[in-house]
């Protein structure tokens, strides 16, 4: 009888230890980052900015925002936005938060509009630049919309994906 109770107690004990051992890589595993809603777009693009340099470009306000992609202000809870510094470069960094999932297909047609505004412009003038907006990135993660036309394109996503 004693001997049955150790061996009752050895298992116990085992399968409890297995148990904590499970626990403790599920936790490990766990994705510790924040949801996609709860990230704001600046975060975003400092993760962004730690990943490539902007310098060359300039940071851009709601109204150049609503110029170049015809976005109602209502529509876009946060954005950053960054453009060339000279209407002969077509470097562009958008990442814009919708404040409903449903609005991010409308804002994804504006983008593609301008997209074909800059591919008309710079297709015969700047071959190189016309290069860069047709490798362009446009990504969408929950209310998250990254434009990026950058020679750096590649880079820029992978921080988006990694900041989301």
């Amino acid at each position: 009888m004693l001997r049955i109770q150790r061996k009752m107690k050895s298992l116990y004990f085992m399968s409890t230890m297995l148990i904590i051992l499970c626990l403790s890589v599920i936790v490990g595993c766990a994705d510790n980052r924040a949801e996609p809603s709860k990230a704001s777009a600046e975060e975003v693009g400092q993760q962004i900015e730690k990943a490539v340099s902007l310098d060359e470009m300039k940071k851009r306000d709601k109204s150049k925002l609503q110029k170049l992609y015809s976005v109602e202000s209502e529509t876009v809870e946060d954005f950053i936005l960054y453009t060339a510094s000279s209407n002969v470069k077509a470097d562009e960094l958008l990442v814009l938060k919708v404040k409903e999932t449903e609005q991010v297909a409308g804002v994804k047609e504006k983008i593609l509009k301008r997209i074909e505004e800059q591919t008309v412009k710079f297709k015969d003038y700047r071959p190189d630049e016309y290069f860069l907006i047709e490798n362009h990135v446009l990504a969408i993660k929950g209310r998250f919309i990254l434009f990026a036309v950058s020679k750096d394109a590649d880079f820029i996503e992978q921080a988006f994906n990694d900041a989301l």
